[in-house]
């Protein structure tokens, strides 16, 4: 098993593992940020760049640096390889730089985005991007779409990142939406309006990085923040049935799939990505739907998580140690 250091971090990993993945196993900043790679959907990867890193060794065999910056999501590990993530001031720059030209006709619309506290692309550009575009041209403008009955599409926000097309390819019984035109003026579309109609067409929402693809029964009802995420479940002969539900006291506004630490769709526990069916998602929106396991874990570094910390019962003050002592519950 060939062995990769990534930013001072040792690991052993499988034959035909890609730099992107063993940077995950070691995890927290060591692991490159990524847009466009799923690890659910088959050939995903390569067109974003967000993922670069600097290989400063290329193996034992042949030690010799890459002369460029390298896709980590694309790259397979080769024992001995050295890769520097974070430790490079230069390829932290060559990510500002990715950043900024995805950010070149992104529309900086975050106050009235549904994405908005949830958006990797918004992570991304308060940790990289300028605090202004150097672009003096016309940014690309699109009119919003309803792509299927509960789909709505502002392609004007679209960074062409090919999940959503991914997820219809390998999820979905067939796909009536792709990129059209090529170039500059390349877009993420469908023919015929509202064609995007599969039981499992929802799923697109859940693995777009940004707010181009949203959910029109969720759209302006509340920001992510003000709701509260609960795991639940239900049978369903379509799909796995496990879900979050974002409610609003019993009110149920929002139901998505359960999403790991990098953003994808959780697997079920007999090993199969999690999707949800689009009856599952858009219909079942009442809580006595559910059956409902308990507030989901929100990492503490995400605005998801605010007004949702710790509750600190039968406060007590141990003054010889200055120490609180109490039992906690989840609020």
């Amino acid at each position: 098993m060939p062995k990769v250091t990534i930013d001072g971090h040792t690991i052993e990993v499988a034959e035909g593992t890609t730099i992107l993945e063993a940077a995950r196993m070691i995890g927290g900043e060591v692991a490159p940020p990524a847009m466009c790679f799923y690890s659910k959907l088959k050939t995903s990867g390569g067109y974003c760049r967000t993922c670069i890193v600097k290989v400063t060794k290329g193996s034992e065999k042949d030690p010799r640096p890459m002369p460029k910056p390298v896709a980590s999501c694309r790259t397979p590990v080769m024992d001995g390889m050295e890769v520097q993530n974070k430790t490079a001031p230069d390829l932290v720059d060559a990510r500002a730089g990715v950043v900024e030209f995805l950010l070149i006709n992104h529309p900086l619309d975050c106050p009235i985005c549904d994405q908005a506290g949830e958006c990797h692309l918004q992570d991304l550009s308060y940790e990289h991007g300028l605090s202004k575009s150097r672009y003096d041209f016309k940014r690309r403008e699109f009119d919003k779409i309803d792509i299927g009955p509960n789909i709505k599409l502002h392609m004007t926000r679209c960074i062409l990142c090919y999940r959503c097309v991914k997820v219809a390819e390998q999820v979905c019984d067939s796909r009536v939406h792709g990129v059209l035109n090529r170039g500059d003026v390349s877009e993420i579309s469908t023919h015929i309006e509202q064609a995007l109609d599969s039981d499992f067409s929802g799923n697109v929402i859940d693995v777009c990085p940004v707010g181009a693809l949203t959910d029109r029964t969720f759209r302006f009802k509340s920001r992510v923040w003000f709701t509260k995420p609960v795991d639940a479940h239900r049978d369903c002969k379509k799909c796995c049935g496990r879900s979050v539900l974002y409610m609003n006291g019993q009110e149920v506004l929002r139901v998505s799939v359960r999403k790991d630490t990098w953003g994808e769709v959780e697997n079920t526990p007999e090993g199969n990505p999690g999707w949800l069916c689009n009856e599952c998602r858009f219909e079942k929106k009442s809580a006595s739907d559910w059956s409902i396991e308990g507030v989901r874990n929100i990492d503490r570094h995400s605005v998801i998580s605010q007004n949702k910390y710790l509750e600190v019962k039968n406060l007590k003050i141990d003054v010889s140690n200055q120490k609180l002592i109490g039992e906690k519950a989840h609020n």
